[in-house]
């Protein structure tokens, strides 16, 4: 049987009737679309000037999930971490000041990039292809972070960096030769991602014109409560072995096994747990100020460490490409006074400072730290916020 297709054909009453209604109702409009995903903003400001007239910015990088950082172009700082706890409260969880001119003193080095070699070198001195090079001391006889005016001290450069999935800051710093009374212009560049995941994640390049060494990291002070001590917030290093020191606080060249000593922290342990054991590391620093020499094979991005709040139930956990990483216990000899004008106690915060050994250029069996024209160094380390 044939198919028939019935049409209907409106007459020149029905056009008016369409007419009439949509004079009445308005023109149509398009169905809502759904709002596009939000589009991460760095935002940035103006932070201070310095006596010379160097402006010093700051720029917060958001998500989604409440985790909020603020950098600064001096130092390539870390200024502030806000994340939630388990009930959504959110609380800075780094150490910190309120004031420029605070944050331009810094003596404990909160938050910032040390370089252009991180922890100590012995006596300020060190040898490269036939050449004695001496650095500012600054520790004792010793050099620390860089010398007096390192890395943490120099107002970077800054970009921001925007992506759909995450947001970044670019900082690139150039030391001169002879900076500090290192050899060689080194040109220096870290990115500072805040991703979707709550993982900030730093990724470090740099350049040299002649040989030098380098070693470079952050020196964030973590309280994952907030507030208080850090005695009772659990650690775990993937390291079975440390670097014990001297008097100094320099290698004394020994990988010592972690097996027996309050240095395990191979399963999660309070920090507080052993730090005033009757050991003669521990006597030494007061507390934890040592170099572990992490598992797995250097220059690969792997999982060293984890850090866990039971109060407030914030985690923390360390990825890195470095070969080591320094626990640091906030040892201070007398609480400072930070933000909010809150004193900070003893052992109010721990550092996983990320890097190769202390003294490595004048320890020929450590991993080596040099750097030769023509080489790019590279290090990432990432440091994701959780809660449990």
């Amino acid at each position: 049987m044939a198919r028939h297709t019935l049409c209907w054909r409106p007459g020149p009453w029905a056009v008016g009737l369409v007419l009439m209604l949509t004079a009445a109702c308005g023109p149509s409009t398009p169905a809502r679309q759904p709002p596009s995903p939000t589009v991460p903003v760095v935002d940035r400001a103006t932070f201070g000037t310095l006596p010379d007239g160097t402006t010093v910015e700051r720029f917060t990088l958001r998500n989604a999930n409440g985790v909020e950082v603020v950098l600064s172009s001096l130092g390539a700082a870390i200024h502030s971490i806000r994340t939630p706890d388990r009930d959504g409260r959110t609380a800075d969880v780094v150490l910190g000041f309120d004031t420029f001119d605070e944050w331009t003193a810094n003596p404990p080095f909160f938050g910032v990039i040390v370089g252009r070699y991180a922890n100590r070198i012995a006596g300020g001195r060190f040898s490269l292809d036939g050449a004695t090079y001496t650095l500012a001391t600054n520790d004792g006889p010793n050099h620390l972070h860089g010398g007096t005016r390192g890395f943490d001290k120099r107002v970077w450069q800054a970009e921001p960096l925007g992506a759909e999935s995450s947001n970044a800051v670019r900082f690139t710093y150039k030391s001169p030769d002879g900076e500090e009374g290192y050899p060689g212009t080194l040109a220096v560049s870290v990115v500072y991602t805040l991703t979707p995941d709550n993982a900030l994640r730093l990724d470090y390049t740099a350049t040299t014109d002649k040989a030098t060494v380098v070693n470079l990291s952050n020196h964030a002070y973590f309280n994952l409560a907030g507030t208080g001590t850090v005695l009772d917030q659990q650690l775990q290093i993937h390291a079975d072995r440390y670097t014990p020191v001297d008097a100094s606080l320099i290698p004394t060249g020994e990988l010592a096994s972690v097996d027996g000593t309050p240095f395990d922290f191979r399963e999660l342990t309070a920090i507080g747990a052993r730090i005033a054991a009757d050991h003669p590391q521990i006597r030494i620093g007061g507390g934890y100020d040592h170099n572990f020499v992490l598992n797995g094979t250097s220059g690969q991005l792997r999982s060293v460490a984890r850090a866990v709040d039971p109060a407030s139930g914030r985690t923390l956990d360390v990825q890195t490409t470095e070969p080591g990483v320094q626990l640091y216990s906030g040892n201070f000899g007398s609480p400072i006074v930070g933000r909010h004008g809150e004193a900070y106690p003893r052992h109010g915060a721990f550092c996983l400072e990320t890097q190769h050994f202390p003294d490595s250029p004048n320890q020929p069996a450590f991993p080596s730290t040099v750097l030769r024209p023509g080489e790019t160094f590279h290090s990432t380390t990432v440091f994701t916020f959780g809660v449990q």
